[in-house]
């Protein structure tokens, strides 16, 4: 008597998916130099900018850039519009340093032929995006860690005061730390857009991670006498809004606008990957 046994091929879960992806990520990305790279400049930025005590003036007088060590690694209040460089050095500088990192991380990808042999046994681009975004925010949250190490220690090495809220600072790390995940999201979505052209993908990640576009928009904003908070539900706000004088609302509205932006960018980015040549 013949029998005949039905052989059923189960497809990997979605968790499965993304845990082998991440496995993956996460290997490249601690066996890349360019990574430890980007962390130390993370460090020794903020740090050489603390000894910048002071910076000539307009009339050529000396301008004291920092009194408090803590001015290194955020705002005394949400600053949309940039009246000095004080205001702008701060760990918001990561998402620059990030954005660049990201963009060669990813490109890498493509130039080695990596995404060619992924995408041949692995359809599920979604799982490449999220996969990415994930191991890139990651790298970020770092870049944050190092960058308040490099901070504080050039602030204290200055001789800078060392008062402050210690629950607003600490919502203020947090905050920004949230919001890599938004900003690995959109530098993620930014690569696969140009993934043919690595100089302007570096190009676009620079300029967005810079924030130009918001504090262009919120000089406009001010201009007309509106108020600038609205520009919470972008990126950039968000992260300016993470201050001194942050409270729990602030971490809130941090990790709202970083979850819709992940998202958004994520769901975004696999269409455009569905339908497009990934080569």
């Amino acid at each position: 008597m013949n029998t005949t046994r039905d052989i059923k091929f189960e497809s990997p879960t979605f968790a499965c998916r993304i845990k082998g992806m991440l496995g993956v990520d996460f290997y490249r990305l601690f066996h890349t130099p360019l990574f430890y790279i980007f962390l130390a400049i993370a460090a020794i930025i903020p740090a050489m900018v603390s000894a910048m005590t002071t910076m000539p003036g307009p009339d050529g007088e000396q301008i004291e850039l920092y009194s408090n060590v803590w001015q290194i690694i955020a705002a005394g209040e949400p600053l949309y519009v940039i009246k000095g460089i004080a205001d702008y050095a701060n760990m918001n500088m990561v998402f620059i340093f990030g954005g660049i990192m990201v963009s060669i991380f990813i490109g890498h990808d493509y130039k080695s032929g990596y995404v060619k042999q992924l995408f041949t046994t692995h359809a599920k681009k979604q799982d490449y995006v999220i996969s990415k975004s994930l191991a890139c925010a990651f790298a970020i949250i770092c870049m944050c860690v190092t960058y308040l190490i490099g901070g504080t220690v050039g602030g204290l090495l200055a001789g800078y005061e060392t008062d402050v809220n210690v629950g607003s600072l600490i919502i203020a790390i947090l905050g920004k730390a949230v919001m890599s995940f938004g900003w690995a999201s959109l530098y993620t979505f930014l690569n696969v857009i140009f993934r043919r052209y690595f100089g302007i993908s570096v190009a676009s990640s620079f300029f967005f991670g810079t924030g130009i576009i918001i504090i262009g928009a919120a000089a406009i904003i001010e201009s007309l006498g509106l108020p600038t908070y609205v520009l919470n539900l972008f990126l950039y706000g968000s992260s300016v809004n993470a201050c001194l004088s942050s409270n729990v609302g602030t971490l809130i509205v941090c990790a709202l606008v970083s979850a819709s932006w992940s998202i958004i960018y994520n769901v975004v980015g696999t269409m455009l990957l569905n339908k497009c040549d990934v080569y």
